[in-house]
C-alpha cells in the first residue's frame, strides 16, 4: 500500500464527501443502487465525527492526497463501536487501502475500549461482506437486540432490510504492553466573572465550564519500573514540567503504586488558548492511570490531585458541565441545552499572569447567579477588555466571529468562540473563515468523553474477568 494513514482533518470533509459519491458508483445496478443514489453523507455529520477523532484518511504518499478514509460509528449502544463508512477511489482500489483502514481503525478500537466493531453491509457485494470476512468479522443474526439500533436507523434512511448483513468482529483484550487511549475534551468559559481577591493571592471567580465533544487524546502505557514517560517531546516544555508527568507522579504517590507509565498526547486543543488543554490533559492521566493502576482512589480524591495541578483540572476529573465558583474548584453539575460552537484560534499567545496582574482588570464585579446566567444576563468574561486592548489578533478574530453574533473569549486565553443552534450553521460560519484564524466546529457535551470511555473500559474489563 503506497498511502499514509492519519487522522482526517475539518478541511477535509468536501473531499471525503466526493470519494465516497466517486465509490458509490460502483453499485450501479445493484438493488441498493436507488438508495446509494439518493443518500448522501450529511457533510456535518462527517464534520462532527472527524472532531471527535473518529475518521481517518489514507494518503498519498506523495503529495498527500486523500483516496480513501474510514469512519468509526462511536453512536452504537454497548461496548460496540460501527463502521460507518469505508471508502476508497476506485482508481486506487485493489491496492491494500482498504484493508490498511479497516485494521488501523479496529487497533484504535481495541485500544480504546471496545470490544467488538459491528457494521451493516451488502452480502452480495465482493468488497462488501466477502471483504470484511477475510478481515475476521462474522454475519450474525441481525435479530439479535444487539442490533435492534442499526436496523432502527436503517428504517429511518429507508435502506431495505431484505438487502442487509450485519457482521461483527471481536477484539482481544489488551496486553501489558499495549498502549490504550482515552479523550481529553476541550472546554469553553460561557461567562467569567471576578468577584474578589483571597488572601492567599488568588482570585475569586464565577464561571460555566462548558465540556466540549473535541479535545486533544492521551495514549497510555503501563510500566513496571516504576519510570513515568514522556513519549512525544513539548517544545519549551521539559518533561519534568509537563502537567501530564506531575499528574502521573502525584497519582503515583497517592495511590502508593509501584508502576509507572509511557505517555503520549496527540495535542489538537491550542496550547494557551482558554480551552483547557493542558488541565485536560492532566485529568485524563489521572482517571484513565486510577483505573489502568488500579489505585482506586475515586473521583472526590482525583479532584483534589487534580486542583493541586491547576484550578481548571478538576472539572475535567469529574467529567460535568458545571457553574463554578472558588478559584474554580467549587462545581455544581449543570444540565445546558445542545448547541454547536465555532471556536477560533487567533494564533496569539496569551499570558495568564500578566492579565491576572493588569491594573484594568475588574477585580470586585458582584456575585452572579445561576438564574441570571440562564436568562443572559450574566455573559462577560472579565478578561475580555483588557485582552482586546492588548491582542490586536484576539481583537480581530472577535470582531470578525461577532459578524455573526455574540463572540466571547474563553478562559483567560486567545481563543474565542460563537454559540449556534446547529452544527450546520456552526459549520457554515467556519467555511468562511479568514485564512489569519484557524477554526473549529465542536457540539457540547454535559457528560465528558472521558468519562464514557472510562466506563467502556470498566465494562469490558469487567466482562472480560467474567468470561
Amino acid at each position: 500500500m503506497n498511502a499514509v494513514i492519519e487522522r482526517a482533518r475539518p478541511d477535509e470533509v468536501d473531499a471525503l464527501c466526493a470519494i465516497e459519491r466517486a465509490a458509490v458508483q460502483l453499485f450501479r445496478g445493484h438493488p441498493a443502487w436507488p438508495f446509494y443514489a439518493d443518500m448522501a453523507i450529511p457533510p456535518e455529520l462527517l464534520h462532527a465525527a472527524i472532531a471527535r477523532g473518529v475518521v481517518w484518511v489514507a494518503r498519498t504518499a506523495v503529495g498527500g492526497e486523500p483516496v480513501g478514509f474510514v469512519w468509526l460509528d462511536d453512536a452504537l449502544p454497548d461496548r460496540a463501536i460501527g463502521i460507518g463508512e469505508l471508502d476508497v477511489l476506485p482508481a486506487h482500489g485493489r491496492h491494500g487501502i482498504g484493508a490498511a483502514l479497516l485494521e488501523h481503525a479496529c487497533d484504535w478500537a481495541r485500544a480504546a475500549g471496545y470490544d467488538r466493531v459491528d457494521l451493516g453491509t451488502l452480502a452480495d457485494v465482493p468488497w462488501n461482506a466477502p471483504f470484511y470476512a477475510r478481515h475476521g468479522f462474522v454475519v450474525v443474526d441481525k435479530d439479535d437486540p444487539a442490533f435492534a439500533f442499526a436496523r432502527d436507523r436503517d428504517r429511518e434512511n429507508g435502506f431495505p432490510d431484505r438487502l442487509r448483513v450485519f457482521m461483527s468482529r471481536p477484539l482481544p483484550p489488551l496486553d501489558a504492553s499495549s498502549w490504550s487511549v482515552w479523550p481529553a475534551p476541550a472546554k469553553l468559559n460561557l461567562f467569567l466573572r471576578i468577584t474578589g481577591r483571597r488572601p492567599d493571592g488568588y482570585h475569586e471567580l464565577q464561571t460555566v465550564f462548558r465540556l466540549l465533544d473535541w479535545g486533544d487524546e492521551v495514549r497510555l502505557r503501563v510500566r513496571d519500573d516504576g519510570e513515568i514517560c514522556r513519549e512525544n517531546e513539548i517544545p519549551g516544555v521539559p518533561a519534568g514540567q509537563d502537567i501530564t508527568v506531575r499528574a502521573a507522579r502525584l497519582l503515583q504517590s497517592a495511590g502508593g503504586t509501584s508502576q509507572g507509565a509511557d505517555i503520549a498526547v496527540d495535542k489538537r486543543i491550542p496550547m494557551g488558548g482558554g480551552l483547557g488543554g493542558g488541565s485536560s490533559d492532566a485529568a485524563t492521566v489521572l482517571v484513565a492511570l486510577d483505573h489502568l493502576w488500579g489505585t482506586g482512589l475515586g473521583e472526590d480524591a482525583l479532584a483534589e490531585l487534580g486542583r493541586r495541578l491547576g484550578a481548571d483540572v478538576p472539572v475535567f476529573v469529574r467529567g460535568r458541565s458545571a457553574w463554578a465558583e472558588g478559584i474554580g474548584e467549587r462545581l455544581q453539575p449543570l444540565d445546558l441545552p445542545r448547541r454547536s460552537y465555532v471556536v477560533l484560534d487567533p494564533r496569539e499567545h496569551v499570558p495568564t499572569a500578566a492579565l491576572f496582574q493588569a491594573a484594568e482588570l475588574t477585580r470586585n464585579a458582584p456575585r452572579a447567579t445561576i438564574s441570571s446566567f440562564v436568562s443572559g444576563e450574566t455573559a462577560e468574561n472579565a478578561f475580555e477588555p483588557v485582552v482586546r486592548a492588548r491582542h490586536p489578533r484576539v481583537n480581530a478574530a472577535l470582531e470578525w466571529l461577532g459578524s455573526f453574533g455574540r463572540a466571547k473569549l474563553s478562559g483567560s486565553g486567545g481563543c474565542v468562540f460563537l454559540e449556534t443552534p446547529s452544527p450546520t450553521r456552526a459549520m457554515a460560519i467556519a467555511a468562511r473563515c479568514p485564512a489569519e484564524f484557524v477554526a473549529q466546529v465542536a457540539s457540547g457535551a454535559d457528560r465528558s468523553m472521558l468519562h464514557r470511555a472510562l466506563d467502556r473500559h470498566r465494562r469490558t474489563e469487567r466482562a472480560r474477568h467474567t468470561t
